[in-house]
């Protein structure tokens, strides 16, 4: 390999015009995830007039660093308020919710900056090393990979829920149904729309997301006022301590190698990383009672997968022009606007661009760090303001953050719609997590699926004679008889065991 452009790209990024705007795509990614409702997607939207005058390779850095930094601005309100503003967010509420509830939000934040370095350096590395081979990889993924793929994110949704797995399993079944409201993407039939107009083009994650963990969670909290009321403990330490670092090491360096992984895949991204990590260290948890009730690995694991996943999201963008998610649709489409075109010929055709945004990447997450972990101290004092100051400024926020994406007062209806059920689902001991998760995942599986079985003409065994749909199928199954003969074991060798004794 040629390190020659490599070192240019880190010339390009010490620059001072692209060190300075590095830092402010970081601080504005921060920011936006700090506000509920208000994306990196829509932000990037926003700020795109503003690339208009910069140089292709300055305006890129920009808009990468909006990207990876509300990763880790997203933490900090589903830690602090249980408001994921980003799908990838959704899993970090169960734990890093619960320790701040306990007096370790410090804890919780500090381990998620760690980890969402690690994971991103590490990313970045690969991402330098082995962008060609990965490429090819990804480029195998047709509709039959992604079907089965979602498939198994969704059977993953399940394992997640701290509540019983039938109850999970009906959340997740209404997430699904959910994700059907809205024109057919085929036909262009409209469905569950019940002829409104406002839900010709479907549900946004917003507006549910916002709806069940904020509006919910505060109506919930308003009922059980009347019981003695609970205040946060004291933060003492927002650095993580050692036995938090030990215990996190394990999830961090999974996280890291399977955020990259997931990410690299066309409609894998963040949000079925940040799943698929929690689950597997829940799965592999000595104690998986723990998850859900402030378990510091469930906020390492996450949090790392969905920086690793932002990361090596980016290599499909730039050597295919095949964009993972929305992001990267939008930075699609800057590139484009500065006259440059992503694909296999970038590396080659314009290697300074190249190199000088994966290079950037190295500076933005050190970057984010070092501002990250001294503002925990500030950030985690949201703690100690009065349940009935905090809980009307949440709901404002809430109304606000999801009223400036769309500019609808029909999305804030929704988020009331969604508070009122996600009480309900409160009060009878459904996660909201599940719904959440399966409605993001379901338009990748109805898409994908119908698309599939009109490649095959509706013969299903095309699924499996495909290696890689064959493999996650076979997957999915081992993970759905996992749980049944587990049972079937322990109750055939426990009256044994008895008997000995």
């Amino acid at each position: 390999m040629d390190l020659s452009p490599v070192i240019d790209g880190f010339s390009v990024v010490l620059e001072p015009t692209n060190l300075l705007f590095c830092l402010i795509g970081v601080l504005v990614g921060m920011l936006v995830g700090v506000l509920p409702g208000l994306g990196p997607a829509a932000t990037i939207a926003i700020l795109l007039p503003v690339t208009f005058e910069l140089e292709p390779v300055t305006a890129i850095i920009m808009l990468a660093g909006i990207f990876y930094g509300a990763q880790y601005g997203g933490t900090i309100t589903s830690v602090l308020l249980r408001l994921p503003g980003e799908a990838s967010s959704v899993v970090t509420v169960f734990d890093g919710h619960a320790l701040a509830r306990q007096g370790k939000a410090g804890s919780a934040l500090g381990i998620a900056a760690i980890g969402s370095f690690v994971g991103g350096t590490v990313s970045i590395v690969a991402l330098s090393l082995l962008a060609p081979l990965v490429a090819g990889f990804a480029l195998d993924f047709g509709p039959p990979e992604y079907t089965a793929l979602a498939l198994l994110g969704i059977l993953l949704v399940a394992t997640i829920s701290g509540g019983g797995r039938l109850k999970a399993v009906i959340a997740a079944c209404v997430g699904l149904l959910l994700a059907t409201v809205g024109r057919d993407g085929f036909t262009g039939a409209e469905r569950f729309t019940f002829e409104n107009l406002s839900l010709a083009d479907g549900l946004d994650f917003v507006p549910i997301a916002m709806g069940l963990f904020g509006l919910g969670e505060i109506l919930y909290n308003l009922e059980e006022r009347h019981r003695a009321a609970q205040a946060p403990a004291r933060v003492a330490d927002v650095w993580p301590s050692r036995a938090d670092l030990r215990r996190s090491s394990g999830a961090i360096a999974r996280g890291s190698v399977l955020g990259f992984a997931l990410g690299i895949l066309p409609g894998g991204g963040a949000t079925l990383s940040s799943l698929a990590a929690y689950a597997v260290e829940k799965r592999r948890a000595k104690h998986p009672e723990r998850f859900g009730q402030g378990a510091i690995e469930g906020v390492a694991a996450p949090e790392t997968a969905n920086n690793a996943a932002a990361t090596s999201s980016f290599i499909p963008l730039l050597t295919l022009g095949i964009p993972a998610n929305a992001t990267m649709a939008v930075i699609f489409g800057a590139l484009l606007i500065q006259g440059v075109s992503p694909g296999p010929q970038l590396v080659t055709q314009d290697p300074e661009l190249f190199w000088g945004v994966i290079n950037s990447m190295y500076v933005g997450n050190v970057l984010l760090l070092i501002m990250s972990i001294p503002l925990v101290g500030l950030f985690v004092k949201i703690l100690r303001v009065r349940p009935t100051i905090l809980a009307p400024i949440t709901v404002l926020i809430t109304l606000i953050g999801v009223y400036t994406v769309n500019n609808a007062v029909f999305d804030i209806v929704l988020v009331i719609v969604f508070g009122a059920l996600g009480y309900l689902m409160k009060k009878l001991g459904f996660a909201p997590g599940p719904l959440v998760l399966a409605f993001v995942l379901g338009s990748l599986l109805e898409d994908n699926l119908r698309r599939s079985l009109i490649i095959f003409e509706g013969d299903t065994s095309g699924f499996v004679t495909r290696p890689i749909s064959g493999t996650l199928l076979a997957v999915f199954v081992m993970v759905a008889l996992l749980p049944p003969l587990q049972a079937a074991w322990r109750r055939r060798h426990t009256p044994r065991e008895t008997t000995s004794r």
